[in-house]
């Protein structure tokens, strides 16, 4: 239900809201801004185009998407963002974190952007739940505030544990400070020590396994940044290598082969709240 509401906001902005934009092209244009890579939007993007097939927008038919793609370059968001406001679109998805979104709302002002995000108030995407205003609109997930409970897992699996890691991606602070705060505080009340090891390249995350080793680390955590998904296979690889107890925020690490995750389980996830519709 939650993704059938979140499309009809994307699918009745791109046809209903901007009738200038439909005046001066074949079809209304749905933008996606994404950090990530086509390959780790994979599942995203099947629900998505399902989810817009099923409220009657059919891509190539009545609508048409442009996607644009950060690859884990979070760097390329504005440009991205700028470029898609340059086409014109009449909508903005980014479903994807904050840092899409972000990049969206600094990017205009008018055209409707919606987003699936952790906390839209936090991040300064909104200004409240109830009532966002201005061009923004979506749906939040519980990512940053399941981080205490991934570590919480990880402890009753290994709970002899006292010194553990967390691997953060620090160019996207809109991420990496939601979730770094919750898993601190429940380093503390476990009795445990916590180090936030970054990375924003692969090499970094060679060097962040390096000094999880240096600190005789007996847990680790990976971010729910999306980072990381494009380089699950090398982590993976990494946490089996060194024999580390490692705990993911996304399903596509354990199907690559990582001990366990835990997050919302698919593209219809748990969400926090639903928004009314913004306009332009």
């Amino acid at each position: 239900m939650l993704r059938r509401q979140l499309i009809t906001l994307i699918c009745g902005a791109a046809i209903g809201w901007p009738l200038r934009a439909r005046a001066q092209q074949p079809m209304p244009v749905i933008g996606w801004l994404s950090p990530s890579s086509p390959e780790s939007d994979g599942f995203r993007l099947t629900a998505f185009r399902q989810g817009l097939n099923e409220t009657g927008c059919v891509e190539g038919r009545n609508v048409a998407i442009e996607y644009r793609w950060a690859e884990g370059q979070y760097d390329r968001l504005p440009g991205l963002a700028a470029d898609l406001v340059g086409r014109k679109v009449d909508v903005i998805a980014t479903i994807s974190g904050n840092a899409a979104a972000t990049a969206a709302k600094a990017a205009t002002a008018t055209i409707p952007i919606v987003f699936n995000t952790g906390d839209p108030v936090e991040a300064g995407l909104v200004a409240s739940l109830n009532r966002p205003d201005g061009n923004m609109t979506g749906v939040t997930t519980l990512v940053a505030e399941l981080m205490g409970k991934r570590l919480q897992l990880l402890h009753e699996l290994v709970p002899t544990v006292a010194v553990g890691a967390f691997l953060v991606n620090p160019t996207n602070p809109a991420a990496s400070e939601p979730e770094t705060r919750p898993m601190q505080d429940a380093a503390r009340s476990l009795g445990l020590q916590m180090h936030a090891l970054p990375a924003s390249t692969a090499s970094e995350i060679d060097t962040a396994f390096e000094t999880l080793v240096e600190l005789r680390a007996g847990a680790f955590i990976v971010s729910a940044d999306r980072f990381f998904i494009d380089h699950r296979a090398r982590i993976v690889a990494m946490a089996a290598r060194h024999a580390v107890p490692t705990i993911y925020a996304w399903r596509e690490y354990a199907a690559a082969g990582g001990l366990i995750s835990s997050a919302p389980t698919s593209p219809t996830a748990t969400a926090r709240s639903v928004f009314t519709p913004a306009r332009s």
